[in-house]
């Protein structure tokens, strides 16, 4: 029991790294940004048709149930709130961002009941109220599923907390503000709770700001890399934060040419910031599916998605690379289309490289497969079938190198596969203004 304990924290201690945001320190920073872009986004090559919505078959039914399974497994009846990994009673508020989507996918999609809805949004907000914060300021990037107290990745108590990412509370004000259009009565209990946090000290001169605690001191530090960036502040400036420099990536993109495609990547590299730089599927797909895309993430979206498939046709190799747990070290990787200076790079929050471990990611596969919808996406969704697990939820992926399963369970694999199914027949999660009271 104690070995299988120790797994479950190691698994959580790295994965839980993406939901705290990937920092560059504030030096050269400015810099960075005020350069100018020679290649500015051509708005009018985008490869891909983005797919019509379209009835769900019995397939995708199972596939929500099956994701749903998941989080009933992992919910803490006494908080409401949902593990980040199976079994491991800890989380992030990027997590649960990623949980209240969920959620309201799962009602609109008939999974549960609008009472099942209401009863658990409801106890999750009242658990939200009761957290501690950072001196009185903002989240702890960590807490415990149970306790509600503030903690360490190694679910370690830490009453002085560890730092707060902005990122995280982006993505945690987003799924809130969406409930708000979807069941405005929630609306009070939202705004009493938020009223409590200063979004004041996660933004300055237009951009986010996360913290981390070093020898007892709040160090500052400026948060996001491209894709990353640009939608935790288009969920920040729908709060009325000022997140301008931030929102579009056009101030620090450069383009990289990667099996033939011209690739969105972030000038500020790693050598210099000191920090991982991939570029892959995640915040693209959460934007498309979530929010619904603007012109330029549109485009940006289109080009990463089309380099994985290029390698497809020149490789044969089924290409669907995200951030992802896995079930064996470093326990959470990278797996991009670009990072830290390589093409097709797997890596960890350090910068190591793990190219065996590279995964055609599940969620990363349902979720191209809802925006775009090509015969190469239909693909790619029969080869990870057998990851479903009835009554457990979705397998993370399929090792590139082994065809090996990737058997992590995760909130954001899961969660991620209930949203692609909703956007399937729905559309963009921020579309949905009021509550659907057909379902009970």
């Amino acid at each position: 029991m104690q070995s299988t304990a120790r797994l479950k924290s190691l698994i959580f201690v790295f994965g839980v790294l993406v939901a705290s945001g990937i920092a560059v320190s504030l030096d050269g920073v400015s810099t960075a940004l005020a350069r100018s872009i020679d290649r500015p986004i051509p708005y009018d090559t985008a490869t891909f048709e983005q797919a019509p919505r379209q009835a769900l078959e019995r397939a995708d039914h199972r596939a929500a149930r099956i994701a749903w399974d998941f989080i009933a497994n992992n919910t803490v009846p006494e908080t409401g709130w949902v593990n980040s990994v199976d079994g491991f009673e800890s989380s992030t508020l990027w997590d649960q961002g990623s949980y209240i989507f969920a959620l309201v996918s799962a009602m609109r999609l008939g999974v549960i009941s609008r009472e099942e809805f209401d009863g658990r949004f409801g106890l999750f907000a009242s658990s939200l109220a009761q957290i501690e914060l950072i001196e009185n300021v903002l989240p702890n990037k960590v807490y415990n599923t149970r306790s509600l107290l503030m903690t360490d990745y190694s679910d370690a108590l830490r009453p002085d907390g560890i730092g707060w990412s902005a990122l995280d509370i982006a993505r945690l004000l987003l799924a809130l503000r969406t409930v708000e259009r979807f069941a405005p009565e929630f609306g009070p209990q939202i705004r009493t709770v938020l009223a409590q946090w200063n979004f004041d000290a996660m933004t300055k001169n237009g951009q986010m700001f996360g913290t981390t605690r070093e020898d007892g001191v709040l160090l500052s530090l400026q948060e996001g890399r491209i894709g990353y960036e640009q939608y935790g502040a288009r969920a920040a400036g729908l709060w009325g934060m000022d997140v301008n420099r931030a929102m579009s990536a056009i101030p620090i993109l450069n383009w990289r040419k990667i099996a033939g495609v011209d690739v969105p990547v972030d000038a500020r590299t790693s050598a210099r910031f000191g920090t991982v730089t991939p570029v892959l599927s995640e915040p693209y797909i959460l934007m498309g599916l979530e929010l619904g895309f603007d012109a330029e993430s549109r485009l940006m979206a289109d080009r990463v998605f089309a380099a994985q498939h290029a390698r497809f046709e020149e490789d044969g190799i089924m290409t669907f690379v995200s951030e992802d747990h896995v079930d064996e070290a470093p326990h959470f990787v990278y797996s991009s289309v670009f990072s830290n200076g390589g093409d097709w790079a797997v890596v960890d929050i350090d910068g190591r490289r793990y190219d065996d471990l590279r995964t055609q990611s599940a969620k990363a596969t349902y979720g191209w497969d809802a925006l775009f919808d090509t015969d190469y996406t239909n693909a790619g969704l029969a080869r990870i079938q057998h990851l479903a697990r009835d009554g457990r939820g979705w397998m993370a992926g399929v090792y590139e190198e082994t065809g090996a399963w990737n058997a992590s369970l995760s909130l954001n694999t899961n969660a991620i596969i209930l949203e692609a199914l909703h956007f399937k027949e729905f559309g963009p999660l921020w579309n949905v203004a009021k509550a659907v009271d057909t379902q009970d």
